[in-house]
């Protein structure tokens, strides 16, 4: 390769010098130029091996590979229609965006969606609405056994970690989250200055690689968890035992992008490739998990302790829940995960195929937990593609009691679903550690962004929930929320799904549940 770039210098510089000597006008030099470097285009395409549509279509050939890098970008601006792109179509970026802008998120002229199309779900209004409430509500997190409860927002940022999110990225974040008084989920990827400085809550997050409090080894480091845990922005702390895009899997971090400040953020080596396992070494069953729990809530003194997971295996979560009742002790908080969800790069058959989406994911999350009467003393948060206020009321309905959002937190600081978030070439800024292109997000324009977004989309929740007849996210029920079955044919989520009563598991277990409340096993994961 080398050596046939300088052989094609060579020719290029030995033909400019025989144009020049020739005493040629200056336009035939400057023509004969692009013809030489396309000959010589044309004869690497025809010897190279690697590529066999340039060995039949030199030069013409990379005309393919140049609208394959584009492709993204002409199927977002000038083929999807409004509603069909994914991961998010162009009418949720384009309501993030003006919220987070502060101009009018309203369109004329009706919807454009098929409202008899199967799938299609809309929430019922009340014949008798309510006033909106002037201030959201909190959600109290923190059970019996903790010391220093914490008033979640409805709203919050995802786990998005320093390391995959640029410097600013993570600035912009949380001084937004500062400013509007909702919590910032670190992600696994370690404490950082970055979300340290702007002074907004955060929820610590810690991942199978125990990242900014593990030992040499890779192993959990209490003594440092403790001290980082004490800190005054830390409102929660969570351990992460898989996330919706690719659960049951680990991550790396090639050592080229472990640069000195991720490598003291993270407790790693610098230069060195980081590879996070696919499990925890600080428990192998259901019980030693909610140990595990106790004590990250007892190192942390008393701070609301819980853990977050993209759900798998009924029975294993309900192992969990026997786990619970026979140990005593409870997580503060659950967040649950979807399997649509994910802000990083995953292997597209566990994007695509791994995992639980949302809505069952809760479901069964609220019925494991009220059926073993529990459900009281746990809260729950949802994460998966909440970006509009419609999205969060559906989720307080389907048993959450707060969301989280990522990437449309993302696209409040200016993302446009480019997705190369793993390349490290961002358009935008935000999911880079290229100095350059970091430094194209702003932090004071787009922290204010945030805030306004978050602002907008929980008053634009409670709006709906006015609607509805409710002002407490606790009087939402399954009843006003349905789904269209075919074009004749609707149901409402009571119908559709199984709803579990207080205790119901413990008293006697529906059908439907027998056979995995019998098999679920504290002592073991199941298959």
């Amino acid at each position: 390769m080398t050596r046939i770039a300088i052989v094609a210098l060579t020719l290029v510089a030995g033909v400019l010098a025989a144009l020049a000597s020739a005493r040629l006008s200056a336009w035939w030099l400057f023509a004969a130029v692009p013809l030489v470097l396309l000959g010589l285009l044309g004869t690497w395409d025809l010897l190279q091996r690697k590529h066999s549509v340039l060995r039949n279509y030199p030069v013409l050939g990379h005309a393919r590979f140049l609208m394959e890098a584009i492709r993204p970008e002409l199927q977002q601006y000038f083929i999807e229609r409004n509603y069909d792109g994914r991961p998010f179509d162009r009418d949720v970026r384009s309501i993030v965006y003006e919220r987070a802008k502060g101009t009018d998120a309203e369109e004329p002229y009706g919807t454009e969606r098929d409202v008899y199309e199967p799938g299609y779900e809309f929430l019922v209004p009340s014949m008798a609405p309510r006033p909106v409430l002037k201030s959201p509500p909190r959600v109290r997190i923190g059970g019996p056994d903790c010391a220093r409860p914490y008033d979640m927002a409805l709203l919050n940022v995802s786990a998005m970690s320093f390391g995959s999110l640029s410097a600013n990225a993570v600035l912009a974040l949380n001084s937004g989250a500062a400013a509007g008084g909702f919590a910032q989920d670190t992600g696994e990827g370690g404490l950082s200055e970055y979300h340290l400085r702007p002074g907004g809550d955060l929820v610590w997050e810690i991942g199978t690689g125990y990242f900014g409090c593990r030992t040499r080894d890779g192993d959990f480091d209490p003594a440092e968890f403790a001290d980082k845990a004490a800190h005054d922005h830390v409102k929660c702390v969570s351990l992460k035992l898989s996330q919706g895009a690719k659960p049951g899997i680990g991550g790396v971090l090639p050592g080229a992008k472990v640069n000195a400040e991720i490598a003291r953020v993270r407790d790693v080596p610098q230069g060195r490739t980081v590879i996070s396992p696919p499990y925890h070494r600080v428990f192998s069953t259901p019980r030693e998990l909610v140990r595990f729990i106790a004590r990250m809530r007892e190192l942390s003194g008393g701070k609301p302790t819980g853990f977050k997971l993209c759900v798998g295996s009924r029975r294993q979560f309900l192992a969990v829940c026997k786990a619970m009742l026979e140990e005593g002790t409870t997580p503060d908080f659950i967040v649950v995960d979807g399997a649509e969800g994910g802000t990083g790069a995953a292997p597209l058959e566990f994007a695509d195929h791994v995992g639980t989406p949302l809505t069952e994911g809760l479901l069964t999350v609220h019925n494991a937990l009220v059926g073993t009467g529990l459900r009281d003393r746990i809260k729950v948060g949802a994460s998966g593609k909440i970006a509009t206020g419609t999205d969060l009321v559906k989720r307080l309905v389907q048993g959450a009691d707060y969301g989280n959002a990522a990437r449309a937190m993302m696209f409040a600081v200016g993302c446009i679903q480019a997705q190369r978030c793993h390349t490290n070439t961002c358009p935008t800024g935000v999911t880079t550690q290229d100095p350059r292109r970091a430094r194209a997000l702003d932090v004071r324009d787009k922290a204010p962004r945030v805030q306004r977004f978050q602002e907008a989309t929980v008053a634009s929740a409670l709006q709906i929930m006015a609607s509805m007849g409710v002002t407490d996210p606790a009087e939402l029920r399954p009843h006003m929320l349905r789904r269209r079955i075919d074009p004749i044919t609707e149901r409402s989520y009571e119908e559709l799904y199984e709803w579990l009563e207080p205790g119901q598991l413990l008293a006697g277990p529906p059908a439907a549940w027998a056979a995995d409340w019998k098999a679920a096993d504290p002592d073991r994961f199941t298959v």
